[in-house]
């Protein structure tokens, strides 16, 4: 691709979008961060109170560090592990206020479409010529344009939560219960602990979510008289959840799923397996939850609060006018579906990807970090550090950089495939996870 003068426009001010800010500075081009939110790392401030499961060692961008070094910055313990507050607080802010990134960033700027400045979706002639065209709504609710060179779509998927419905439509009356619907991972023992105690809440999820909703309501019911844990998973097979215990190479994901496993087989919470739902109804001031189990029709009630921790889908609205290749179920990145479909096999380990796989029809776009997972869970970010990497090399015109796997992931100690051959697999005994 031709360069210009243009800045490469980096959709998002979380880790990875920073990263890839650092990479372009490193490379001499000039990257354009546009975060939608008041200030960057929005989303790990929004699960501020949720420790990470990997060492800060995993959650820092190489490149990114060279220059926080450079000005003095006290790297945390490599083997500390942070919450989202601490990594956003030590490691984003201090990174988007150095004096070589500041100029760069723009908080309060929500990118709502991306296109072509000349041509339309269906004009193929003078295309890849064409700069992109980057509209942009201010927080005074105001729009302008942004020209780019090209585009990193580094948005993630937190802000898009998958609905509680089995069909993966909302289900019926969960508009109108929305107020005593969470969706993520809310603070039981802070902030939201007045929602929870005394309360019965159903937990809907089989991550890793899930598992730090449960725990944290197991203390807050140790605490709270009255407090009661329900648990719903779509799946027969919680296995996901419980993890790979002592065979994870990071400790605190092991522990999660030990804890969980202990916590269920001790009977201080009821688990309700293969729970597909389909409609929430108020009855009197609590919640009757409707939906099948193991096939038959069934309702789950004197629910008053429910925590959906059922994933997240990428927001794909804003690139309607650019040419994409999506996988048609995880709506990831196409070349990314075969290795993180959780239909064939589960993983947080993924073959080394990196601008290759990451590209999509429309020359000098790039989906990075969580968001070219799409519906796919367990991303990590060392692995959206290495597409941001790997990316920006290929829109400098370094292929053999670009080319070059710099990758390193923990195992999860939790894998298994069902594809006919384990080739195409994360982690089957040919592939190179990591």
């Amino acid at each position: 691709m031709k360069l210009t003068n243009r800045p490469v426009v980096v959709i998002g001010g979380g880790p990875v979008g920073l990263a890839a800010a650092a990479h372009l500075l490193a490379r001499d081009l000039t990257p354009l961060v546009l975060e939608a939110g008041p200030e960057v790392g929005s989303s790990p401030r929004d699960w501020g109170h949720v420790r990470l499961f990997s060492p800060w060692r995993f959650n820092v961008d190489k490149e990114a560090v060279k220059l926080l070094a450079a000005s003095g910055w006290e790297a945390p313990p490599p083997d500390e592990t942070p919450t989202g507050a601490e990594l956003a607080r030590r490691y984003l802010q201090p990174l988007a206020e150095l004096p070589a990134l500041r100029e760069h960033v723009r908080s309060g700027h929500r990118v709502i479409a991306a296109a072509r400045r000349t041509v339309d979706k269906v004009q193929t002639a003078s295309r890849s010529s064409a700069p992109f065209l980057v509209r942009v709504e201010r927080s005074d609710g105001r729009w302008h344009d942004v020209e780019a060179s090209a585009v990193l779509d580094a948005s993630g998927t937190w802000s898009t939560p998958n609905p509680l419905a089995a069909s993966g439509l909302p289900a019926i009356g969960e508009r109108e219960a929305r107020h005593l619907v969470h969706y993520g991972i809310p603070d039981v023992l802070g902030a939201d602990r007045g929602r929870y105690a005394g309360k019965t809440t159903l937990v809907v999820g089989a991550g890793h979510s899930a598992a730090n909703s449960i725990l944290g309501l197991a203390t807050l019911a140790r605490e709270a008289p009255g407090t009661a844990i329900r648990w719903a998973t779509r799946s027969e097979n919680p296995t996901r959840a419980f993890g790979g215990g002592k065979g994870d190479a990071l400790p605190a994901r092991g522990r999660l799923g030990d804890d969980l496993r202990a916590l269920t087989e001790q009977g201080g919470l009821v688990l309700r397996k293969g729970f597909r739902i389909e409609e929430i109804r108020r009855a009197d001031d609590k919640l009757d939850v409707h939906g099948t189990h193991g096939g038959e029709p069934f309702v789950e009630r004197g629910i008053d609060r429910i925590i959906a921790a059922t994933g997240q889908r990428p927001n794909l609205d804003a690139t309607r006018e650019l040419r994409l290749s999506l996988d048609p179920a995880l709506e990831c990145v196409s070349a990314l579906g075969p290795l993180i479909d959780p239909n064939h096999h589960s993983c947080g380990t993924v073959r080394a990807h990196g601008a290759k796989e990451l590209a999509h029809p429309e020359p000098g776009f790039y989906t990075i970090g969580s968001k070219s997972y799409g519906r796919a869970p367990t991303f990590l970010l060392a692995t959206g550090y290495e597409q941001a990497r790997s990316v920006v090399a290929m829109i400098a015109g370094d292929v053999e950089a670009a080319m070059r796997v710099e990758l390193e992931l923990p195992e999860t100690g939790v894998c298994h495939s069902d594809l006919e051959s384990d080739e195409g697999a994360c982690c089957g005994p040919k592939s190179a996870c990591c």
